[in-house]
């Protein structure tokens, strides 16, 4: 598969990912006062049918990383190059920023804006203490799934599925918490258009994601090792 073909694919999955799953997110009034538990179960179950549907649509082509967290475990799993990693980030990047210019013309800045946010707590060094915490979690959890399901030939038929199930359960959890990043593209591209607390705290759903995949990929890597080997 030629390079650019696994990037566009790569750069229309996240595109998608944030016009649906954040969109959702403002249709509902996810996170606002407006919303409430069935807004949260929503918006929780469209990003995970994004990802089921293009698991079947592109996963042939790039495999469907669409999230940068996803792309630094498989590097660190020696499932994929440094060439393609770096690839891979920057067009799931420009994919989120193309995703919340689409979203930006059909809302405005309406309501959260499908952004994150920080975990409430006394101070703000606990808040971000927290969130981070939260999101290496959440990250680790999904990323774990995504490595055991696409370990095997055996599960090709329903990792879709399964990858689909387990980002609706991290969100279940983490909408009411930092309205669930476990993707740093997700994050980036309503933060740049939304501006304010959003953007100043970016940084944090960069990290926590990406470390949370480093953790489930070297967690991974020790308990699969001698099976792969």
């Amino acid at each position: 598969m030629k390079a650019y073909k696994k990037y566009l694919a790569e750069f229309l999955g996240t595109m998608v990912l944030v016009v649906f799953g954040c969109g959702v997110a403002i249709v509902t009034g996810c996170g606002t006062e407006t919303g409430g538990m069935a807004a949260y179960l929503a918006t929780a179950v469209a990003f995970g049918l994004v990802i089921v549907a293009m698991a079947y649509s592109i996963g042939h082509i790039s495999g469907c990383h669409i999230n940068p967290a996803v792309s630094i475990a498989m590097l660190v799993s020696r499932k994929m190059t440094l060439k393609d990693f770096i690839g891979y980030v920057i067009a799931q990047c420009l994919g989120a920023i193309a995703g919340a210019a689409i979203l930006y013309l059909i809302f405005g800045l309406r309501g959260g804006f499908g952004t994150n946010d920080l975990v409430s707590a006394s101070t703000p060094a606990i808040a971000i203490g927290k969130s981070l915490a939260v999101e290496i979690m959440l990250t680790a959890v999904f990323v774990f799934a995504i490595l055991g399901v696409t370990s095997s030939g055996d599960f090709s038929r329903i990792s879709g599925v399964v990858i689909g199930f387990s980002l609706i359960l991290v969100h279940l959890l983490g909408i009411g918490l930092t309205g669930t990043s476990v993707n740093p593209a997700r994050s980036l591209g309503p933060a740049l258009f939304k501006g304010g607390s959003p953007l100043c705290n970016l940084w944090v759903f960069i990290v926590g994601p990406l470390v949370g995949g480093v953790l489930a990929a070297i967690v991974w890597r020790f308990l699969a090792g001698k099976k792969e080997q």
